[in-house]
């Protein structure tokens, strides 16, 4: 117990300090509450990804895969996979519902212009990242996403996300989920190329594809095919067994605590 009360202790102190530091200069450049410019990225691109939900079978490649590639610490993932069991509405028979998670590269990103030391910024591709070295911890970028995807690295004590491994992209090569998801259900590139994958698949299945929490405004590119339509505004995970319900407040299933 006094283990956990120092190392809680720790943690805040160094959070504190770190809050501490950022100098008024900084926010008042920062812009809070307004989109700064986006800096860094290909301007002539526009990345999104496209995960195709029929041919995902939740192996979990893609959690492993990211985590290892980018050194994530242990429990914290960029991406996962949600699990759920569902009734179908019209035979009554379960099934496993499969829920792909990460961030969303948002157009329209919340998490941007919390950040009062412009840490965690959109580049003009439309990727978003952080700045490690200019992030101070504050978590107000974790707490502003909606999707549940920031997290505090507890190695580095900054926010840490998904990045589209933007490393790899600038590299020639795909992503590490990407390249390890064994069913092809994840397809990335981009969205201003007419002849790329996802730019013709947006083309046939436009009025198909859904995106999580369209409600917030956000517009999120990261865009789901064959998703069932009661998890479009899916609820956010608790920390024990969570009811899912749908219209009529049925129970739909069950999603268990993690990403």
């Amino acid at each position: 117990m006094d283990f956990m009360r120092r190392s809680l202790l720790g943690q805040l102190a160094r959070l504190s300090a770190g809050a501490a530091l950022v100098p008024l200069s900084s926010i008042a450049v920062a812009g809070i509450n307004a989109q700064p410019v986006r800096r860094e990225g290909d301007p002539t691109k526009r990345y999104g990804m496209l995960i195709d939900l029929r041919q995902c079978i939740g192996c979990q490649a893609c959690t492993v895969s990211c985590h290892i590639e980018n050194d994530a610490p242990l429990g914290k993932f960029r991406t996962t996979v949600s699990q759920y069991e569902v009734e179908d509405q019209a035979t009554g028979g379960l099934a496993t519902f499969m829920l792909p998670r990460l961030c969303n590269h948002c157009e329209n990103p919340p998490c941007v212009p919390v950040c009062p030391v412009e840490a965690t910024f959109q580049r003009q591709d439309g990727i978003v990242v952080v700045d490690s070295d200019r992030c101070v911890g504050c978590a107000y970028c974790v707490n502003a996403c909606p999707y549940d995807a920031r997290f505090i690295n507890d190695k580095t004590q900054t926010a840490d996300k998904c990045t589209f491994c933007a490393h790899r992209l600038e590299a020639g090569l795909l992503p590490a989920c990407v390249e390890s998801c064994v069913g092809g259900a994840r397809i990335i590139g981009d969205q201003l190329d007419p002849n790329s994958q996802i730019s013709q698949m947006i083309a046939e299945y436009g009025d198909q594809l859904m995106v999580l929490q369209p409600e917030k405004n956000t517009v999120p590119q990261v865009f789901y095919l064959g998703m069932d339509d009661r998890f479009v505004t899916r609820p956010v995970a608790e920390a024990a067994l969570l009811e899912v319900l749908d219209d009529q407040g049925k129970e739909m299933g069950y999603e268990f605590r993690g990403h």
